[in-house]
């Protein structure tokens, strides 16, 4: 039994034997889309256009949580998590905050507390 697969364009739904997957990049980022000759001409008219603006405009990046040197970085711990720190840490009567960054010296007396809990070292 034979299978045929019809393969539509994803612009306005065309199926005609022109249709393909099409290959295209854009702002340094790659993508396909199925499209028949017309629209395929259409995109590639569209992105001719836009090169110019394309070469120099300035990548905006998502705004978010700053990234954070290594050396600031709470040292991770085998086994333990920061919930584990932070339980230890009030049974002990230390005062840590329930959200945000662990003090460096909770980290080090958990670990004194725990040795099996040594930070990783690579």
């Amino acid at each position: 039994m034979a299978t045929k697969t019809i393969v539509v364009d994803d612009v306005d739904g065309y199926d005609g034997e022109d249709v393909a997957r099409r290959e295209f990049e854009l702002g340094g980022s790659k993508y396909a889309i199925d499209l028949g000759d017309a629209n395929h001409k259409v995109l590639t008219d569209l992105l001719a256009s836009l090169a110019p603006f394309v070469e120099r405009a300035a990548e905006v990046k998502q705004a978010g949580r700053s990234r954070r040197s290594a050396a600031e970085a709470a040292p991770r711990l085998q086994g333990y998590t920061n919930t584990d720190v932070r339980e230890w840490a009030v049974a002990q009567g230390i005062e840590v905050s329930v959200r945000g960054k662990i003090a460096d010296e909770v980290y080090e007396q958990f670990v004194v507390a725990h040795p099996d809990a040594r930070p990783d070292q690579g």
